[in-house]
């Protein structure tokens, strides 16, 4: 079985919450659910978080949105989603962050495609607008097994030590509309719940269908609102940057 798991919890930092803010009407996690739910590959759609109390509100919304729910370790996103493999019977799953407002369902198809075609155990996606990986269950336990840090926030560098292991691939025939250009869609700043307001208040003046092709025309049109938050992508580089260099240091 396949499923698409959302990582997200509600104890973020930069932003505050982020998860749950209001974004024109709606918690901004719902964007994603709702986009994720049109996906023609996915057997299930299971969003992924943490046993803390705080995190129920978010299970609560995936409930009502047609969604299951998995509580698992706050810390190690690996045994989380190993935990909701083992309750859903999931053998590949699409891993996409909570924070990836605008991540399109046609995305994680291609990567589901390609597992059908290879049946790789980790399909490489990081690059693109928003990051994605392709993981099967044997891929997964082979890096639970190897793992000496329960931090796995990047978790690439994990499969990266098992790759003589398991079998790894990029993401293959990527279309032209998924390859990153200066445009930031991720929800980390207020600067970026700013961007993600002015687009989605936007959309609903017009009513038009909030696609990934629409929004990425309209921003292409609008560089105004690109440049509401397009800055902050090079302090998310560095943060990321310093992460990945503490976990090294650390011995993952």
């Amino acid at each position: 079985m396949k499923g698409i798991f959302i990582s997200v919890r509600t104890n973020s930092t930069r932003l505050p919450n982020k998860a749950l803010l209001d974004l024109c009407g709606k918690p901004t996690i719902q964007y994603l659910i709702d986009n994720l739910k049109r996906s023609l590959q996915a057997d299930k759609i299971i969003l992924c978080t943490s046993t803390l109390s705080e995190d129920k509100a978010l299970c609560d919304i995936a409930d009502s949105s047609g969604i299951d729910f998995f509580q698992g370790s706050l810390e190690d996103k690996l045994l989380r989603w190993s935990g909701a493999c083992e309750k859903f019977n999931i053998d590949f799953f699409v891993n996409v962050d909570g924070d990836d407002l605008f991540f399109d369902h046609g995305l994680a198809d291609l990567v589901f495609k390609q597992y059908d075609n290879t049946n790789a155990d980790f399909i490489d996606g990081r690059g693109l607008y928003n990051d994605v990986y392709g993981i099967s269950k044997k891929g997964l336990h082979k890096a639970l097994d190897n793992k000496e840090s329960s931090d796995t926030e990047f978790i690439k560098l994990y499969f990266d030590n098992v790759k003589n292991f398991i079998t790894t691939e990029k993401i293959l025939d990527v279309p032209l509309k998924y390859q990153k250009k200066q445009v930031r869609l991720t929800l980390d700043y207020i600067e970026d719940l700013e961007f993600f307001t002015a687009v989605i208040s936007r959309f609903k003046k017009v009513r038009a269908d909030l696609s990934f092709e629409n929004i990425m025309l309209y921003l292409e049109k609008n560089p105004s609102v690109v440049n509401i938050n397009w800055h902050r992508e090079q302090n998310w580089k560095d943060n990321q940057i310093n992460m990945i260099k503490r976990m090294k240091n650390e011995g993952l």
